[in-house]
């Protein structure tokens, strides 16, 4: 199935920090973001600010805190909604929090991580902790704390509450053997649901829970744990990884059919973003790209174009040799951009898949309730 959409509108824009900010009717009023690498928009970096070039090449032209070549989801979603680019909760500098906020770190996890980030690299801000961040917020705005750059009351009950996050649980786990990961993802869902109802509690009204991508096809673990050949598809994604992802995504698709009772008047969506992925990997070029599971920026080339020991944006010296990563010329024909995340371009795609609702379980009528703006 071919998800791309080009979503065209006419409305009318003002511009607000440099960003097109849309002057148009839209009932959801901001976003508040629980989630990893996939959609931090610079917390961990405010946290532990390493991150250099190339991140950021694409659409930024500077390294501003993703985990990419340019946007996340979250921006696009915020583009498109009409509103600016969500704050990283953690950024104490320049942060606006009047349409929400995005509590997201790269190398989160769901649940509590049982060792600490500098030996392991698993961030601390864990969804626990991105939950009480979020309580944290809404304390301090019903209790009538002074600052302009806190949102209203009324956003909490207006904004959709975005959910990306349980890779890291998947994926950090591998080594372990997969039947290990699969005792895990229960729990992962669980909390998420936890979380949910938790949001709920305080007035939270729209969820959006985007699924597990299908990691099986990452250069990073394609080289890092590389399955048997007879293990591979016919795109050169690992079979057993990639069913194991279907397994935690039809849980937690269940989870939440099971969780709607609880939150009568809230809209709890299942956002199949795993499905439009899958596609890209498979047919890049049928969304104008080239490459579907080679890495743009890495080192070592062949097929996935990934080394863990030197990521992007790195040089090191091993076994007396040199190694530096190098940039595709263009990253808009790759899917992945660093061999963990996908590029600028595919989150685009991705994207404008949720924009025009068909990914949607159950249904969510966006573009009834919200004048979409063009997202460039």
């Amino acid at each position: 199935m071919n998800y791309m959409l080009v979503v065209v509108v006419a409305v009318a824009e003002v511009t607000f920090g440099g960003l097109l900010v849309c002057e148009c009717k839209c009932d959801i009023k901001g976003i508040f973001n629980f989630g990893d690498s996939n959609t931090d928009t610079g917390g961990f970096f405010a946290a532990f600010p390493t991150q250099k070039g190339p991140f950021g090449i694409t659409y930024f032209h500077k390294p501003v805190g993703r985990a990419t070549d340019g946007r996340v989801i979250v921006d696009f979603l915020a583009q498109a909604i009409g509103i600016p680019f969500i704050s990283p909760y953690l950024k104490s500098i320049g942060s606006d929090y009047r349409n929400g906020a995005n509590f997201a770190t790269l190398a989160s996890t769901v649940l509590m991580p049982n060792t600490s980030m500098y030996v392991t690299g698993v961030s601390p801000f864990f969804l626990a902790i991105q939950l009480n961040q979020l309580k944290e917020l809404h304390s301090n705005v019903i209790n009538n704390a002074v600052s302009t750059s806190l949102p209203s009351v009324d956003i909490f009950g207006k904004a959709v509450y975005t959910f990306y996050i349980g890779q890291n649980d998947f994926t950090g786990n591998l080594y372990l053997g997969i039947n290990v990961v699969k005792q895990l993802l229960p729990q992962v869902i669980s909390q998420i649901v936890y979380a949910i109802k938790e949001v709920y509690g305080i007035g939270g009204r729209t969820f959006w829970v985007l699924n597990l991508a299908p990691v099986g096809c990452y250069p990073s673990l394609l080289v890092d744990l590389p399955p048997e050949i007879s293990n591979l598809d016919e795109f050169g994604c690992s079979i057993a990884y990639n069913n194991a992802v279907k397994d935690y995504n039809n849980m937690l698709k269940e989870a939440l059919q099971q969780t709607r009772p609880d939150v009568p008047d809230a809209s709890l969506v299942y956002v199949d973003t795993h499905s439009v992925l899958l596609d890209l990997i498979q047919h890049p070029k049928s969304y104008g790209m080239k490459y579907g599971i080679r890495a743009c920026c890495g080192q070592g080339g062949g097929p996935y174009n990934f080394n863990h020991q030197v990521y992007c944006g790195n040089t090191k010296v091993i076994n007396g040799s040199i190694l530096t990563t190098t940039v595709c010329e263009d990253p808009s024909k790759y899917v992945s951009w660093d061999g963990i995340h996908p590029s600028d371009a595919a989150n685009k795609l991705i994207t404008l898949a949720i924009l025009n609702g068909s990914i949607f379980d159950p249904p969510f009528p966006l573009n009834h309730i919200c004048d979409l703006q063009h997202i460039g």
